[in-house]
């Protein structure tokens, strides 16, 4: 109850606090390329059930949902959807999500389906057992994901074979050990790897 009473209550200050970036997100988006503002895609929450993800939208909307990863600089982002993934604050519409329950600020980021049913049955029922998050620890540890898979002859299969996994790790070891103390040292982290990204190795 604690948890969730602290992820409505900031969730409205920063909506409110970030509005005018919201509102210029929104714009540029609109008026750089057609299509909607608000990419919507299916993801795997709390107990298995799926509920539509929010961001702004920065891929070219023909092909937007093509491939479930993203590669390096994808020729599918444009170039303000460029600036919105790398300051993150194409994730911030995620924060009605979360105020409508669907997520939490910090928890295992939700998949979509088609990975989920690769889980192993013990960290599914895990992994799920808590709302998924806007950040955890892996979305910190690979925050240059794009950009390592970008280095391999096949992206999705070394997502499914290595990244995949080790998310799953971590995930699991959140979701036995939830306490607002890791919640708010997570964040602290994540704002830091916003502020100053270390490059990749």
């Amino acid at each position: 109850m604690l948890k969730r009473s602290i992820d409505v209550t900031a969730s409205a200050v920063v909506l409110l606090v970030t509005l005018p970036f919201l509102v210029a997100a929104a714009l540029a988006v609109r008026f750089s390329s057609p299509g909607p503002v608000l990419f919507r895609q299916h993801r795997v929450g709390r107990n298995g059930r799926v509920f539509e993800i929010l961001k702004f939208r920065t891929m070219r909307v023909a092909q937007d949902t093509t491939n479930a990863i993203t590669v390096g600089r994808d020729p599918r982002i444009t170039p303000v959807g460029h600036f919105l993934r790398q300051s993150k604050i194409d994730e911030l519409p995620q924060l009605v999500n979360v105020l409508r329950g669907d997520m939490s600020l910090v928890g295992p980021r939700p998949e979509v389906p088609h990975y989920v049913a690769l889980y192993p049955e013990d960290l599914r029922r895990r992994i799920l057992s808590v709302r998924p998050g806007i950040t955890d620890r892996a979305s910190i540890k690979y925050r240059n994901e794009a950009e390592l898979l970008a280095r391999q002859p096949d992206p999705d299969a070394y997502y499914r074979s290595v990244i995949m996994p080790d998310k799953l790790q971590i995930a699991a070891h959140y979701a036995d050990r939830v306490s607002v103390a890791e919640d708010i040292r997570v964040i602290l982290d994540t704002l830091k790897a916003v502020i100053r990204p270390e490059p990749i190795h």
